[in-house]
């Protein structure tokens, strides 16, 4: 991960995921994944409540990802490798199952 502002940074090695796929509106869908890390790559201490907003179309497909902790935008930043490892996650059948079940609520 990369905080703003800082020449150095380090990348996480995800080894799981929970995740929570809720319909946004008739365009996207929002999957929050609470990541799992590898020993070895630890989060940042000061994370208290680390989560990633995947933003996706009803098809499942990622356009974007948003890192929060407490429930607002982090300082942090995902490196092109943390992010392809959840594209990776994102796009499992599970997920992928997940989030097209949850583009079918309507949501009013």
């Amino acid at each position: 991960m990369i905080r703003y502002g800082d020449e150095q940074w380090s990348e996480l090695r995800f080894t799981g995921f929970q995740y929570r796929a809720e319909r946004r509106d008739g365009q996207w869908v929002d999957v929050a994944l609470l990541p799992e890390t590898a020993d070895e790559t630890p989060l940042p201490e000061e994370l208290t409540e680390f989560q990633i907003i995947a933003v996706c179309t009803h098809d499942g497909h990622p356009i974007q990802l948003v890192t929060q902790d407490d429930g607002c935008d982090s300082e942090y930043q995902l490196t092109e490798w943390e992010q392809e490892q959840i594209n990776a996650f994102i796009r499992t059948d599970e997920v992928k199952r997940a989030i097209v079940e949850a583009a079918s609520v309507r949501v009013d």
